[in-house]
């Protein structure tokens, strides 16, 4: 098993003599660590000492189609605190990512930073990042104060204590205010059936079919009930992953984790799982289920959202947020998206919100870069409570004003471009944009003023939603669609955390398997959801013989251990 490569060593050793040479700390003594009050310091102007311009080469696995070269309000203004500007280059499609930093790992050729999402190991192993754990304790107070006690979940493995990569997708200490995921139905379904119960599958159905037949066709085209987005890794978000969801399993991507035993499966073979996909193949058989669902591209299935024609989703927000962009700015906020929490029958509980605790994907320094230093610095200063207020809420006077009381407050011209102009305002503002750029705290933190770091919270959420949203949260008794959810208090945290950003062998039989797996299940979903009814049963359990000759009972025990390991590491419980 590869953790790290004798190239790695040398980086490691590069970093130490950088920070021998370097300037010194930026001080910072961390005692609010974790709290969620920075306070009142002045370490965002100490962190970003040097001011003279420099440019940072980075690569992002996530599409963002929004940036705009740091030419946005917020772009110049972190150029002109730091002197820094970032030539990015983000993933196009629907790759997340994978085929150019497979070719980066192979060639050497890295920017000086990267988002590298589920592609980290690979560059671990192949040296061509570093151990940030030097530079954070010498540079960056900020990012310390910051993760606090959760400093170690930064760590790469029990073998290879380094930090590789920060995690910056999500923030510390987060609360969710509101669900952006589940299944999803039209604001104009719901009111013309007198906002009917959305609990079950069978709900969710009946809804879908409810209405196609008394609406075949929505603005001269035909009536779309159910559409997924099979392009790529995305069908795991709107295929597979649901099945999970909606079988009372939590997130941990190709696995299921017995919380006793730590015991991992794939979760496909969970028995609920089959019957999900049973009723998948139904909705298919039954003309509700959009027949081009595993031939269509990202582009198309956002297309025919944006079309107003599709009347329900399984899938999170920010896999079609552009299309219903698109539909608010038309003015048509009725074809916008309610959210619930459906699951196969009445015994099994959305488990959406169950905490994994801090761990993410993450920005990552690699060997290229020309001042490790600096990078650091600029990172620790996006961290700062300014570069934080910066990124969530904008620029003050422009984006957001004070009051005498000292509350921030958005205007309600920026909250209408919010709602009805989301892609030109985010271009034009950078609003949203510079997030994984740095260490932040979640929703529902305060900061020094007493007013939340970001601007998802109750009151901010509510004044955000269109008309239409808030006309059918209020037949169902919710202020937010997360209220029609179960909370995080309803779980156990999950000691193991993220699984998807567990680092996993790159070499040996395990990546050969996995491969092998993830092609079979992708071959075999589809044609089980595609069969004839009577044909879906022998079809599933083939499937599940296949990825046992495959090898799944191997790849399964070598990934129990791994996440016995980080429970270990996590938690510091001696795991058997």
């Amino acid at each position: 098993m590869k953790w790290k490569s004798p190239k790695t060593i040398a980086v490691l050793l590069l970093a130490s003599t950088m920070l021998l040479s370097a300037c010194g700390s930026s001080g910072g003594d961390g005692k609010n660590a974790g709290n969620g009050n920075t306070g009142n310091t002045n370490q965002s102007s100490e962190a970003a000492n040097d001011t003279s311009p420099i440019t940072f080469t980075f690569f992002g696995a996530d599409a963002s189609p929004n940036w705009n070269n740091m030419q946005d309000d917020i772009g110049k203004v972190i150029t002109e605190k730091t002197g820094v500007t970032i030539d990015a280059e983000y993933d196009v499609g629907s790759g997340g990512g994978d085929n150019k930093l497979a070719l980066m790992t192979a060639s050497g050729d890295v920017p000086d930073m990267i988002f590298a999402k589920g592609n980290l190991s690979s560059l671990v192993d192949a040296g061509l990042v570093i151990d940030m754990a030097p530079l954070i304790e010498e540079h960056a107070p900020n990012i310390k104060k910051i993760f606090g006690d959760n400093m170690n979940r930064l760590k790469y493995s029990n073998e290879d204590p380094s930090i590789y990569s920060l995690t910056t997708n999500m923030g510390v200490d987060q609360q969710s205010f509101d669900a952006g995921g589940g299944f999803e139905i039209q604001q104009r379904v719901l009111k013309e059936l007198g906002y009917p119960k959305i609990r079950t599958v069978k709900d969710f159905e009946n809804a879908l079919k409810q209405y196609v037949e008394k609406h075949p066709t929505t603005d001269g085209q035909p009536t779309i009930p159910l559409t997924l987005n099979a392009d790529d890794w995305r069908i795991m978000i709107t295929v597979t992953n649901p099945a999970f969801a909606a079988t009372g399993a939590p997130d941990d991507g190709e696995y299921y984790v017995d919380p006793e035993t730590y015991e991992a499966k794939l979760h496909y073979k969970r028995p609920e799982e089959k019957e999900y996909f049973r009723w998948l193949n139904h909705m298919y058989n039954e003309g509700l289920l959009d027949k081009d669902t595993f031939v269509q591209k990202d582009d198309q299935y956002k297309a025919k959202i944006a079309s107003g024609r599709v009347l329900g989703l399984i899938d999170q927000e920010w896999g079609y947020q552009d299309a219903e962009n698109a539909l608010k700015t038309a003015g048509k906020d009725e074809y916008t998206y309610a959210h619930f929490p459906v699951t196969l029958t009445e015994e099994y509980v959305d488990h959406s919100f169950q905490s994994a605790g801090v761990d993410g994907y993450g920005i990552s320094i690699t060997t290229a870069c020309k001042d490790p230093v600096r990078a650091i610095k600029f990172l620790d200063w996006m961290s700062s409570e300014e570069g934080q207020i910066l990124r969530n809420w904008g620029i003050e006077g422009k984006h957001y004003t004070v009051d005498a009381e000292g509350t921030r407050i958005i205007p309600d011209e920026i909250i209408q471009r919010k709602i009805n102009d989301m892609t030109n305002f985010t271009k034009e503002s950078g609003v949203g944009l510079y997030l994984i750029f740095g260490a932040r705290y979640g929703d529902g933190v305060k900061d020094s003023t007493d007013n939340y770091y970001t601007t998802n919270f109750p009151e901010q959420i509510v004044a955000n939603y269109t008309p239409a949203e808030k006309e059918t949260l209020e037949a169902y008794g919710a202020t937010t669609w997360k209220d029609l959810f179960p909370s995080e208090d309803d779980f156990p945290a999950k000691e193991w955390g993220a699984l998807y950003n567990m680092p996993v062998p790159t070499d040996g039989d395990y990546q050969i398997i996995f491969k092998k797996t993830q092609d079979i299940v992708r071959k075999r979903i589809p044609e089980a959801v595609l069969a004839k009814r009577e044909n879906f049963d022998k079809i599933y359990d083939d499937f599940l013989v296949e990825l046992d000759k495959a090898g799944a009972e191997k790849m399964e025990a070598e990934y129990t251990e791994l996440v016995k390991a980080r429970v270990a590491l996590f938690t510091g419980k001696d795991i058997k």
